[in-house]
């Protein structure tokens, strides 16, 4: 029988300078592309991180009290080593992040902040891959990082933001989703790839709490394991895939 064919991920664009990495938690990035920000970054463009919420609900031996102050150090960390410098948090609670008019507020106030033209963000669908149920929060903040990209275009939806000086942007071109189960296009990780797993080990006392296998081993193996899954379909090089959407204006 002839085998099916594959179809092939193509280049992510490169014809930008800044963007802006939306997400609900801590690590977030570090599991699905900062091997692509590596990358990115190297090459001078601009990448700053929005996280929703601290993570702080994200290790049952901890309180949310310690845990979030924790676990935003181990993101700044995080962020550093790939060549992320800003690093903002929104404050919403972690594990019960709701989707509606309030996230996608705070999230177009970030891109009028940061005026990127690519925006990126994680898994917004129900599933990872029809096979394991996703998390509300991440379903909600991808949800509204796809409607924020629109929503800080118009200046008539949210027009407080332009009251506090946020003028709106209508600059962004493209959002990008890490972790989807329809990739359409990807970014070579082999420069980025060893500094992806030192930034993913920056969350050390989340992956010690999430599993009993050496830290550095589990790293590495996630991330190498998915690098190389993807490469199958980028001309055998690891890479990181995302599901492109253009954005398209009214």
């Amino acid at each position: 029988m002839t085998e099916p064919t594959i179809s092939q991920l193509q280049p992510m664009p490169d014809d930008w300078r800044r963007a802006l990495a939306v997400v609900a938690h801590p690590d977030d990035l570090e599991y699905g592309c900062s091997a692509a920000i590596a990358s990115w970054t190297d090459a001078g463009r601009e990448v700053a991180y929005v996280l929703a919420t601290r993570g702080e609900a994200g290790i049952d031996t901890l309180e949310p009290a310690t845990c979030g102050p924790l676990r935003e150090r181990e993101q700044r960390a995080s962020a550093a080593v790939v060549g992320v410098s800003a690093v903002e948090f929104l404050d919403h609670r972690d594990g019960v992040v709701e989707y509606g008019p309030a996230l996608r507020r705070d999230i177009a106030a970030a891109i009028r902040r940061h005026r990127p033209e690519l925006v990126i963000t994680l898994n917004h669908r129900d599933t990872w891959g029809g096979t394991y149920w996703n998390t509300p929060d991440h379903v909600a903040v991808g949800r509204a990082t796809l409607d924020a990209a629109g929503d800080a275009g118009n200046r008539w939806i949210f027009p407080e933001l332009t009251e506090q000086g946020l003028e709106p942007w209508d600059g962004v071109r493209w959002v990008a989703v890490a972790g989807s189960s329809t990739p359409t296009h990807a970014v070579d990780a082999t420069d980025g790839l060893e500094r992806a797993v030192r930034s993913l080990l920056e969350h050390r006392a989340y992956i010690e709490a999430l599993t009993d296998e050496d830290p550095e081993t589990y790293a590495r193996g996630f991330l190498t394991q998915n690098a190389e899954d993807t490469g199958k379909r980028f001309g055998g090089r690891p890479a990181v895939a995302f599901e492109l959407f253009p954005r398209v204006t009214a």
